[in-house]
């Protein structure tokens, strides 16, 4: 397996090689960017979901208004983060904003909010880009799942290979992307606006809307639209993954984002104005406008759709750039599994990566690669996080009152308000369509985050010396019998190992067995007779088959009739360790469970004797060698005997 693993993701790096590790701008921008970016391919296309269905031709008219909109606020994030990255260059974003100034609970609440969108970000990504490419070839929408769960796989692999590999790796196609789109918007405008291009008006536009446009149908559509602004943050998270000076660079790279997005999303947006495309079960908002400005399904218009298919599955990993490295900042901090905050062989968070691939790949089955399915709980906890993101940066401003801080404390209270009212708008128009599912598992996670805390802390308060212990301890005074008992299921070489152990810890040993009935009770007493131990057998009849419970039972009442205060009892077990993973499965593990039992005393020391096994094949074929070399003398011995009989002449005489 060693040799798959080094062919996968590599030979292991040292710790000197982080240094090589981190983003420049123009390897970061593609990483960190791919996700906002990515979004606006569907974007456009949720908020005409919404008012197309409603108000028919009309949808078209308020379409432009909403993009502003969003982009205004996108314009506020941009320069609320800006700040963020100077005054937190450790990276963590929301989660250390908010743990920093707004206390443990509110940090909690980032975190948990930051993970389920990052999560959220790989299904939805991922499922999207599947969809576009099924437009263009629609045999594929059947394979949807196992086409999205593939990709995933392919970016998991991409990732664990380190930060430096994965940027060159899917850099270029976020490029290939931004040259499409930029390609299609010009080609698209020149085409309507110099060569008078008239398009035609799809058939499922109805011209006459079934709801008059309303305040909160535009709400609605725009909360839809802000699915644009997903990915922002995922620079000011990652700050620590930039070369010197990481800061700098970072901003550089958040400003070219929200420049993109602004280009990007306001062009395709002005594109579907113009040429009235309305979204399809069987066609996005995207493929439609392609076919319409390259004329047809040639060249340009598939280049358009295998990058965009890219692009959406790339977004992915921002989200793989991100959640490893918030989760670390947590599991730092105590808030997570401190296994998650250790680097693996390639310098990335790879236990991180790999939970991350688990719970969206979880996602895309349960919801079947489908993006209405999964939009519904997209975009609530990015902006979950950017309400509390901007509120404690407002609350570092007011209590720190730094150069400039009223100027400072205006942009993020400012972005404070109006996420804040896009959290309410998102939260109400997307209740009912997956959104409360979100509501519930923040604090879910929040409940097992404040848990994990607690324990490290119960830990770290039971394990910590005090000065004056530390003092009174003199190890060479601490003098202490130790009584051993070793449990053997049968006379092998297994147990025979762990009773010669015992012999060099202790004089105090004895060996236990419970027999299961009479016959193995009589077989093993007559195997110890043979035995030169000096060791005491004590064999316990359990007529009811049960091995576990009657060896507790025993240790127990050890304890109690032999234990005196300072003693120790050590538990040899014996065990074999087999060549192959499968191979563990075939035999009980009576061994785990009695260490979880015993564990649980505080003056009993369990240890596994271990005797390593040989090769299946390798045994086989030494013993059948030697059967079969066995075999030929006993041959030679009796055709010898069988030819002295019958010429008695040649038999020696006796001696």
């Amino acid at each position: 397996m060693n040799w798959l693993k080094r062919l996968l993701i590599g030979r292991p790096l040292e710790n000197e090689a982080l240094k090589d590790e981190k983003y420049s701008v123009f390897w970061g921008l593609p990483i960190l960017s791919s996700d906002a970016i990515s979004s606006v391919a569907y974007a456009t296309e949720e908020i005409l979901w919404v008012l197309v269905p409603a108000i028919g031709l009309f949808a078209f008219k308020p379409l432009i208004g909403i993009c502003w909109a969003i982009i205004g606020l996108l314009a506020i994030l941009t320069f609320s983060y800006r700040q963020t990255i100077q005054a937190y260059p450790g990276g963590g974003g929301a989660y250390t904003i908010a743990m920093d100034n707004l206390g443990p609970y509110a940090g909690v609440a980032a975190g948990a909010a930051l993970a389920i969108d990052y999560t959220l970000t790989v299904a939805v990504s991922i499922s999207s880009g599947v969809f576009n490419i099924a437009s263009a070839f629609p045999v594929l929408l059947d394979y949807r799942v196992w086409l999205a769960i593939g990709i995933l796989l392919l970016i998991f692999i991409g990732n664990l290979r380190g930060v430096r590999e994965s940027a060159k790796l899917f850099g270029f196609p976020a490029y290939a992307f931004m040259f499409a789109m930029i390609t299609m918007i010009i080609v698209g405008v020149f085409k309507v606006k110099v060569l008078g291009f008239i398009p035609r008006i799809p058939e499922n536009i109805p011209e006459i809307g079934a709801e008059p446009l309303t305040i909160f149908l535009i709400l609605k559509a725009f909360s839809s639209g802000c699915a644009a602004l997903t990915g922002v943050e995922a620079v000011s998270n990652a700050v620590p993954n930039f070369k010197e000076p990481s800061p700098k660079r970072a901003n550089m790279v958040l400003l070219l984002l929200s420049l993109i997005v602004l280009i990007l999303f306001g062009g395709i947006s002005y594109l579907a104005n113009l040429y009235h495309v309305a979204p399809l079960a069987h066609n996005s908002v995207l493929s439609q406008i392609s076919a319409q400005v390259f004329g047809g399904h040639n060249f340009f218009y598939y280049f358009t759709q295998i990058f965009t298919m890219i692009i959406l599955a790339m977004a992915a990993n921002t989200a793989y750039a991100g959640f490893p490295m918030l989760i670390s900042l947590m599991a730092r901090d105590g808030y997570a599994p401190r296994q998650l905050s250790t680097r693996g062989n390639r310098l990335n968070y790879s236990n991180g990566i790999l939970i991350l691939t688990l719970i969206a790949g979880l996602l895309i089955v349960v919801f079947e690669a489908s993006v209405s399915h999964l939009i519904g709980l997209y975009a609530v906890g990015v902006f979950i996080s950017f309400t509390l993101s901007q509120a404690g940066m407002f609350v570092r401003w007011l209590r720190t009152k730094e150069k400039g801080w009223q100027y400072k404390a205006a942009i993020n209270g400012l972005g404070a308000l109006v996420t804040f009212i896009a959290v309410f708008v998102i939260g109400n128009t997307k209740f009912f369509m997956g959104a409360w599912i979100v509501v519930i598992v923040i604090p879910v996670l929040m409940f097992f985050f404040l848990r994990i805390k607690r324990h490290y802390l119960a830990v770290s308060l039971q394990l910590r010396l005090q000065p004056e212990e530390l003092e009174a301890i003199d190890l060479s005074k601490d003098v202490y019998r130790n009584h051993v008992i070793v449990p053997i299921e049968s006379i092998n070489k297994s147990s025979i190992r762990a009773l010669r152990y015992a012999k060099t810890i202790s004089n105090n040993v004895v060996a236990f067995n419970v027999a299961t009935n009479a016959e193995n009770e009589r077989r093993i007493r007559e195997r110890w007779q043979k035995l030169h131990t000096g060791i005491p057998l004590i064999i316990k009849y359990s007529p009811y088959r049960k091995v576990i419970e009657p060896l507790l039972e025993f240790i127990e009442s050890y304890e109690e009739h032999n234990y005196r205060k300072g003693d120790m009892i050590t538990v040899i077990l014996s065990q074999f360790a087999v060549k192959t993973w499968w191979q563990i499965f075939l035999h009980n593990q009576s061994r785990l469970f009695i260490e979880r039992n015993l564990l649980t005393h505080k003056h009993i020391v369990v240890a596994t004797m271990p005797l390593q096994l040989k090769k299946d094949n390798e045994v086989i074929n030494k013993y059948t060698t030697v059967n079969k070399l066995a075999q030929e003398v006993d041959n030679h011995n009796k055709s010898r005997v069988e030819g002295d009989s019958q010429n008695p002449e040649k038999t020696d005489p006796p001696k």
